[in-house]
């Protein structure tokens, strides 16, 4: 009984560390693409904030595909006369940080 308590204990704390290091994994990538240099989660900067983005596309249903297509390609425009350049990012890593931009509150 101790030993399928143990390994039941293990399971779950192994589910939280992969969840938990999963959640920070696309501001980690934010970071590692040099998003940051640009963007912050909450206060404009060159660029509008994660949040403000996450509102403004709040609601439309192809706002991951979008949004990420603005982040592989670049855009501008939209936040005003500052372009934003194409971002050296794959399809996968573009769409997880168009999902992790989505989700800012």
């Amino acid at each position: 009984m101790k030993q399928l308590v143990a390994a039941s204990l293990l399971s779950i704390a192994a589910t939280i560390a992969a969840t938990s290091a999963h959640a920070v994994a696309p501001e980690a990538l934010a970071k590692s693409k040099n998003c940051m240099a640009c963007h912050a989660v909450a206060t404009k900067m060159v660029g509008p904030a994660y949040k403000d983005v996450a509102a403004k596309y709040k609601g439309q249903k192809d706002a991951e595909a979008k949004l990420a297509q603005k982040i592989k390609k670049g855009g501008g425009g939209v936040w005003g006369a500052m372009p934003m350049p194409p971002n050296q990012v794959t399809d996968a890593e573009a769409l997880e940080l168009a999902k992790w931009t989505l989700a800012q509150k």
